[in-house]
């Protein structure tokens, strides 16, 4: 069978909801809006279903632990999701929160509240910190350990003292989301490159 592309996406608040819904109609993409949450009801095994009834891809599932200590729901759901044979992840976008428990992941790119590329890590408002390449949020704590390609951290979805609310567009989620669908591509067109070499 076919493998789903999916986007993970590390926060479940009702927020978080309103804005994928309204980025996947921009995208033509689908959002799993069951997958709201705080913290994470469904499984992950739940999740996987729902993404494999969407019509088409990408799709946006959201996950969220609401601060409990290490590995809680919402991360044991994304290890099922991310590592599921019929699932293919395109990147994970890691939100940024005031965690107390100093959970963290590295990231490849961030992307601060006026909406600039940064190598630093940015916090809740999506302003930048002085921590290189990091983001410390709720449920970030196994993305490290799964085979994401690119790992996006922005700050709080939908807010980010209103630059990123659904009225403006929710810019700094968008630009997280185009970010990775255009590193997927350019990693499939390489991917097609390479292997009709290898034919050649």
């Amino acid at each position: 069978m076919k493998k789903r592309k999916v986007i993970l996406v590390t926060d479940g608040d009702e927020h978080v909801r309103r804005a994928l819904e309204w980025l996947a109609k921009q995208f033509g993409a689908r959002c799993i809006s069951q997958s709201q949450g705080n913290p994470s009801r469904l499984t992950g095994k739940q999740l996987v279903e729902l993404i494999l009834q969407t019509p088409h891809d990408p799709v946006f599932v959201m996950f969220d632990d609401s601060g409990i200590i290490g590995e809680g729901a919402g991360e044991q759901a994304l290890r099922y999701v991310a590592t599921h044979e019929q699932i293919d992840v395109l990147g994970a976008i890691a939100v940024a929160s005031d965690t107390n428990n100093q959970e963290w992941t590295k990231v490849n790119i961030c992307i601060d509240y006026d909406g600039n590329f940064t190598s630093y890590g940015v916090d809740k408002e999506g302003i930048a910190e002085w921590e290189f390449g990091r983001v410390n949020g709720d449920t970030v704590y196994c993305l490290d350990e799964l085979p994401i390609p690119i790992v996006v951290g922005i700050g709080d979805i939908g807010k980010m003292r209103r630059r990123d609310d659904i009225r403006n567009g929710c810019p700094i989620t968008r630009k997280a989301i185009e970010y990775i669908l255009e590193r997927s591509k350019r990693d499939e067109n390489r991917k097609l490159h390479t292997d009709f070499s290898e034919v050649e």
